[in-house]
C-alpha cells in the first residue's frame, strides 16, 4: 500500500537537500581552522580542503544530474542522500589529508547532484502558480543549511575533536532525507514519459487539490511534451534550447561572480578587516546567517506575486550600490568606526537584496526554463556551470584580495551586478504563472518568429 503525505511535508521533504547542500557548503569555514592546525596543512592543502566539495559538486551535477531523464528524479534524490551520508561520515573520521579530500569529493557529488536534481523536480511536482514560492523552498533551505553549520562551528569550536562533529552532523539529514524520499511522490512528468500515466494523474490531483480541470488540462499537455523524444548534447544546443540554455548559463554564472559566495563564506574575514575581533566576527557571522534564513523565507512568500525579471533586476540594483557603498567606506575611511559601521550595514543590505532575489531565483528559473525532454540535462548543465563559477571565485578571492585589498575589489564585484541587470533585461524572459508547457512553447515560438524573420528579411 502507498504511503500519501501532505503536499507541504512533500515540498519541505524534496527541499531538504538543499539543507545538506548549504551545510556542507558552509561548516568548512570553521572546520578548516581546526584541520589546520591538527593535520598540519600548508596554505595549498588548505585550499584543497575546502574546494574539494566545490570539484565534487561539478561531477555531480555533470554526472547524475542528467541520470533523472533516465531513472526519475526520485530515485536520483534517494542517491544522493546515500552519497550525501557516506561523504559526511567519511569525512568526520578521515585520519589524514588524501581520505578528507576524497571524502569532501564524494560529499561534492551530492551537493552538485542536489543542486541539478531539486529545483526540477520541486518545479515539476508544483502548480504554476505556486511554483516559484515552491522551487524557492529550495534557497530557504540552503540559507538554513549554512546558518546551521554556522550555529554548529561555534558550539563544537570549544572540542579538540570538534572538526569531525562538525562535518559529521550532516549525516543525520542525510538520513532523514533518505528515509522522506522513500515516500515521496515521482514527478509525474516523468511518470508520464515512463509510460505510467494513472500514477501521474493521481499525483496531479494530490498536488492540484483533486481540480478534475487542472488537471486534465494539464495531463494533455505533459502527454503531448512527452511524445517528444528525449534529447542529448546536440538537442541542448540547438535552435530550440538556445534561449533557455542563454538563461541557464548567463544567471547560473552571475550569481556567482556578483560577489555572493565571497560575502557567505569571507564575511568573518572582512569582518576583521573592518575592525571587528575573532570572537565578535564569528557571532556577527550567525548573525548573517539569521538574516539570510528571514530574508529568504520572505522571497519564499512573494515569489509567485511579482515577476522574477523584475526580482532580479531590483535585486541586481539594490546588490551593485551596496557594493560600491561598502567599498568606497572601507577604500577612504582609513578604517574609522563608522567606516565599519557602513560597511556591515551596507554587507547586510547586500545580503539581503541576494537572499531575496538571485539566490533564490536563478535556481527557480533554471528548473523552469527547459523543455521537457531535455530538462535534467539542462538543469545539470547550468548547475555545472553555477559549481564551476563559484570554484573559480571562491578560489580567487583570497589572491585577489590580498592583491587588491577589500575596497578595490568589491567594486569590480559592483559593476559585474549592472552587467548582470543588462542581461536579465535582453536575454531573460518571463515565467512567472505559466506553465512549464506554456513556458516550452515560448521557446518553440521564439524558433518559429525568428525562422520567419530570416526568411522575409523583416
Amino acid at each position: 500500500m502507498k504511503v500519501k503525505i501532505s503536499n507541504p511535508l512533500i515540498y519541505i521533504f524534496g527541499a531538504l537537500g538543499g539543507l545538506l547542500f548549504g551545510y556542507d557548503t558552509g561548516v568548512i569555514s570553521g572546520a578548516i581552522l581546526f584541520i589546520q592546525k591538527q593535520m598540519h596543512l600548508d596554505s595549498w592543502q588548505q585550499g584543497w580542503v575546502v574546494s574539494a566539495v566545490l570539484l565534487g559538486a561539478v561531477l555531480g551535477a555533470a554526472i547524475i544530474g542528467p541520470m533523472s531523464d533516465k531513472y526519475g528524479r526520485k530515485k536520483l534524490v534517494m542517491l544522493s542522500s546515500i552519497i550525501f551520508f557516506i561523504g559526511a561520515l567519511g569525512s568526520a573520521f578521515s585520519p589524514e589529508f588524501w581520505t578528507l579530500i576524497i571524502s569532501r569529493i564524494v560529499l561534492g557529488m551530492a551537493v552538485g547532484a542536489s543542486s541539478a536534481l531539486i529545483p526540477t523536480y520541486l518545479a515539476e511536482l508544483s502548480p504554476a502558480e505556486k511554483r516559484g514560492s515552491m522551487s524557492s523552498l529550495f534557497q530557504l533551505m540552503v540559507m538554513t543549511g549554512i546558518l546551521i553549520a554556522y550555529i554548529t562551528n561555534y558550539s563544537f569550536s570549544g572540542l579538540y575533536t570538534g572538526w569531525r562533529w562538525m562535518l559529521g552532523f550532516a549525516s543525520i539529514p542525510a538520513a532523514v532525507l533518505f528515509l522522506g524520499s522513500i515516500i515521496l511522490p515521482e514527478s509525474p512528468r516523468f511518470l508520464v514519459k515512463d509510460g505510467r500515466t494513472d500514477e501521474a494523474r493521481d499525483i496531479l490531483y494530490q498536488m492540484n487539490k483533486n481540480d478534475a480541470d487542472i488537471v486534465n488540462t494539464e495531463l494533455d499537455q505533459i502527454k503531448r511534451q512527452a511524445k517528444i523524444k528525449s534529447g542529448g548534447i546536440k538537442e541542448l544546443f540547438g535552435k530550440l534550447v538556445r534561449p533557455a540554455l542563454i538563461i541557464g548559463i548567463g544567471l547560473a554564472i552571475f550569481q556567482q561572480v556578483m560577489g555572493c559566495n565571497t560575502v557567505l563564506y569571507y564575511a568573518p574575514t572582512i569582518f576583521t578587516d573592518v575592525g571587528f575581533g575573532v570572537q565578535a566576527a564569528l557571532l556577527a557571522h550567525i548573525g548573517i546567517g539569521i538574516f539570510n534564513v528571514i530574508v529568504t523565507a520572505v522571497a519564499v512568500v512573494i515569489m509567485d506575486k511579482v515577476d522574477r525579471k523584475k526580482m532580479l533586476i531590483y535585486g541586481g540594483i539594490g546588490m551593485g550600490i551596496s557594493l560600491l557603498v561598502m567599498s568606497f567606506s572601507m577604500k577612504f575611511s582609513s578604517g574609522s568606526f563608522t567606516a565599519s559601521i557602513v560597511c556591515v550595514i551596507a554587507l547586510t543590505v547586500y545580503i539581503a537584496f541576494f537572499s531575496a532575489t538571485w539566490g533564490p531565483v536563478m535556481w527557480v528559473m533554471i528548473g523552469e526554463v527547459f523543455p521537457l525532454n531535455i530538462r535534467g540535462l539542462g538543469n545539470s548543465f547550468s548547475s555545472v556551470i553555477n559549481w564551476g563559477a563559484n570554484m573559480v571565485v571562491s578560489l580567487t578571492f583570497p589572491p585577489l584580495l590580498n592583491f587588491f585589498g577589500t575596497g578595490s575589489l568589491f567594486i569590480g564585484y559592483g559593476v559585474i551586478c549592472f552587467v548582470a541587470i543588462w542581461f536579465v533585461h535582453y536575454k531573460v524572459f518571463e515565467t512567472r504563472n505559466r506553465s512549464l508547457e506554456e513556458i516550452e512553447n515560448t521557446l518553440r515560438k521564439r524558433v518559429s518568429d525568428t525562422e520567419q524573420e530570416f526568411i522575409t528579411g523583416k
